[in-house]
């Protein structure tokens, strides 16, 4: 099957529709922790001479993204696994030079913005933070000779602030510098052997659980607009947010299943809906069947820019109405009008 030739959903659905060599068998074979033998002229069999660097099952599910992403391994077109998003972010930075400019989004995911402030200024990098869905304030803080990478996130997590990728990166190449989009609302990937596995295995149902996922959170965005209990709902799919016809054009198919809601009268009140949920379970992830709400800023920790009312929502696969009868319930009781 060639890849270019059909579908994202079908590429997905069929795991590049490779069987095992052989076995025949559609699953694909999960290789642990193992040596390659030499062969008598000094070769090995397949070019692949250490784990480490060489497994069937990690480069398997690599090539099943580049795919995704419409990459062709022909054409120099790459995809890396790590062990989780903030080692993939990091070696991104840890690429970079003591004393070069790095460009990165104000609000972006807290486990990156934690690590830049602490350890990036030790690394000897020159990090600014600036608001990259205002493309003249993107444009004045790029130091032509100087800035080497623009890092972006869109949706930017919790706030769902959009960036317009296509005219960002026109910015940041017409001066040479490189871009790098963390897009984990929408891709998160693990590495290791199982997990390479698991994640292929997942990704054969991806297109049905984002899209469910993607259709629920519209709804209950949709729903408390303009609710009593809230001051507002950030989400990008609805009609009013500021980013919603940016979204629209570089996000297809849905706007993702993330949304925050920020409830009147402040952290107390906030807290008090989050202690009041019985569907929806108080933890920290994305991408789940399941449906989760945090306190962002608690998450966060005290440097959080996120403001206190604010609770996350990562909706699951679970029935629409149920979410929001129970999320209704919660502000009646947490933060009664």
């Amino acid at each position: 099957m060639d890849p270019q030739e059909v579908a994202p959903e079908t590429l997905a659905a069929q795991g590049l529709g490779e069987a095992d060599p052989f076995s025949g068998g559609l699953a694909p074979v999960i290789n642990l922790s193992t040596n390659y033998e030499q062969q008598p002229d000094g070769s090995y069999r397949q070019g692949r001479v250490y784990t480490r660097a060489d497994n069937p099952t990690s480069e398997h599910a690599e090539q099943l993204l580049a795919a995704l992403e419409g990459g062709a391994l022909e054409d120099g077109c790459a995809c890396a696994l790590f062990g989780s998003g903030m080692a993939a972010a990091t070696a991104v930075f840890q690429s970079l030079l003591p004393g070069d400019h790095v460009l990165v989004s104000r609000v972006l995911y807290w486990g990156v913005r934690k690590w830049l402030a602490e350890f990036a200024l030790t690394w000897g990098l020159d990090v600014e933070f600036t608001d990259t869905s205002d493309l003249d304030a993107v444009a004045a803080a790029i130091r032509p000779g100087r800035t080497r990478l623009l890092w972006l996130e869109t949706p930017a997590n919790p706030m769902w602030e959009i960036t317009d990728l296509a005219a960002a990166c026109d910015l940041a190449h017409a001066a040479g510098v490189r871009v790098a989009v963390d897009n984990t609302v929408a891709t998160p990937v693990l590495t290791r052997p199982f997990e390479a596995w698991l994640l292929q295995r997942g990704m054969r149902t991806l297109f049905l659980r984002v899209h469910r996922a993607s259709q629920t959170a519209l709804e209950v965005a949709t729903y408390f607009r303009g609710h009593p209990a809230l001051t507002v709902v950030l989400y990008p799919g609805l009609p009013d947010h500021p980013g919603h016809e940016i979204a629209a054009r570089q996000m297809h198919g849905g706007f993702g299943g993330m949304l925050s809601i920020r409830v009147a009268g402040g952290a107390g009140p906030a807290r008090a809906v989050l202690a009041a949920v019985r569907v929806f379970k108080r933890a920290t992830s994305l991408g789940g069947v399941e449906s989760l709400i945090e306190h962002r800023r608690g998450s966060e920790g005290p440097s959080s820019p996120v403001p206190d009312d604010l609770l996350r929502l990562s909706i699951g696969i679970e029935a629409p109405g149920d979410l929001i009868t129970d999320l209704e319930a919660a502000l009646e009781k947490g933060a009664p009008r």
